[in-house]
């Protein structure tokens, strides 16, 4: 009796330890903040090009808004300033964010329960930054049913640095020449390298992003920046390939 009374105390306490909305909201938040680091500056960057790309102030707001997505809106700000007509535009960008896809299929079964609002919500707000963060928090142990206000969080934080620095390097584009001379170029390279290093936990992980960056610079002059997507699935083949292989490898012998 005194052993079943245990175990309900113990199941007790931990449903009152469980993070509620608010703790994972912040947690999201604290998680983002190293990161914008290396985002601040390409924002910056992004809005003191605009005017060179033919964007007014307005569209350039709107574009990291509804767009938020650094890699896509340099690219398609870079297309603008050279005239290209939109639907190449358009196809490029869809290209760039293909990676989008694979994100989505791994987050799926962790957002599958939730309203379709909230699936939106959380699909419009996925970057690279956010998803880096959020899926580790969906592969801890604990059993918080409030992961999503994690991730929604870490988005948000995100976004809304994303947009004020945006509107800073639009303000300020006039007065600060030759942003691309800056010397920041290393800032986002860095940030994706601090985000991988968490996700390494195992040859198979170690080996798909071993084969993504080898392709990544191998194929780097492919037009459309098809690079991005053919090192993503590189990578997603090596790392298939070598869990097939491995994890016997890994097994204790008798």
């Amino acid at each position: 009796m005194s052993h079943r009374s245990s175990t309900i105390g113990h199941r007790l306490s931990a449903m009152n330890h469980r993070p509620s909305a608010r703790s994972e909201f912040l947690s999201g938040v604290g998680a983002m903040l190293p990161l914008l680091v290396g985002v601040a500056p390409f924002g910056l960057i992004f809005g003191a090009l605009t005017p060179a790309a033919g964007l007014s102030a307005a569209g350039a707001m709107a574009m990291s808004a509804f767009v938020f997505a650094g890699s896509a809106q340099f690219i398609a700000a870079g297309l603008l300033a050279a005239g290209t007509g939109p639907w190449l535009i358009v196809l490029t960008t869809l290209v760039v964010n293909l990676r989008h896809l694979l994100y989505g299929a791994t987050l799926a079964p962790h957002l599958r329960h939730l309203p379709h609002r909230w699936q939106t919500l959380l699909a419009y707000v996925t970057t690279d930054e956010s998803y880096a963060v959020s899926i580790l928090r969906y592969q801890s142990d604990d059993e918080s049913p409030c992961k999503h206000w994690y991730f929604l969080g870490s988005a948000l934080t995100l976004l809304t640095v994303w947009l004020a620095t945006t509107a800073v390097g639009i303000a300020a584009g006039q007065a600060i020449p030759a942003p691309l001379s800056w010397g920041l170029d290393f800032a986002l390279p860095v940030t994706f390298i601090g985000l991988l290093i968490p996700h390494v936990k195992g040859r198979p992980t170690l080996a798909a992003m071993a084969v993504a960056g080898l392709t990544a610079v191998a194929a780097h002059r492919l037009p459309n920046n098809l690079w991005l997507l053919l090192a993503a699935l590189a990578g997603v083949a090596a790392g298939v390939w070598a869990e097939r292989i491995w994890p016997s490898l890994d097994q204790p012998s008798d």
